[in-house]
């Protein structure tokens, strides 16, 4: 029994009714060969499916179960068309090979106008005491980040990324600290 095929590609529309269910996908392609020029190697047939997977070469077009006048979508380019991509690159003195080239490497925090913007604000920057320190108390610094939460657990608020016992720990060392948050 013969098939109609509908075959598009480069923004035309090809007909094939000269196959049979006997014939192969590869008998396909060799028939596209002869209208598009393309090759049967650079050949992806959109719409042939065997399985849930592209058809093999080998698989018989009657297997694959196609109605009259299936269309099928064709991607692939000439070979004339390759040439000029999988040639040599012309030789071009414009380009610089940048891994020839060596500089000092110099570290972000070496940097001269990072160092400059450090002073900078350094100079600048005013300290304000927001509470001044109680008399006879030390100082206890303490880490946000695994100290006083678990930035990394799954939790979805504040309350739930805080340790055990927080505020307990907190209330019991201001009577003997004054407590800075980093």
């Amino acid at each position: 029994m013969s098939l109609s095929l509908i075959i598009k590609w480069g923004g035309q529309e090809y007909t094939i009714t000269s196959l049979s269910e006997e014939d192969t996908v590869l008998d396909l392609k060799q028939s596209l060969k002869g209208l598009t020029g393309v090759l049967p190697e650079r050949q992806k047939l959109l719409g042939l499916k065997m399985k849930g997977k592209p058809a093999d070469d080998d698989v018989k077009l009657g297997a694959l179960k196609l109605k009259p006048n299936t269309k099928i979508m064709m991607m692939g380019t000439r070979e004339e068309s390759l040439e000029d991509v999988l040639g040599p690159p012309p030789d071009n003195d414009d380009v610089v090979n940048d891994f020839d080239i060596e500089e000092e490497v110099v570290e972000v925090e070496n940097r001269e106008e990072n160092l400059l913007k450090i002073s900078r604000r350094v100079k600048e920057y005013k300290v304000e005491i927001l509470n001044p320190p109680r008399e006879g108390k030390k100082l206890l610094v303490l880490d946000v980040d695994y100290t006083l939460f678990d930035h990394r657990s799954c939790a979805e608020t504040g309350v739930e990324l805080m340790r055990p016992y927080l505020h307990e720990f907190l209330t019991s060392a201001y009577e003997d600290y004054d407590i800075v948050i980093w």
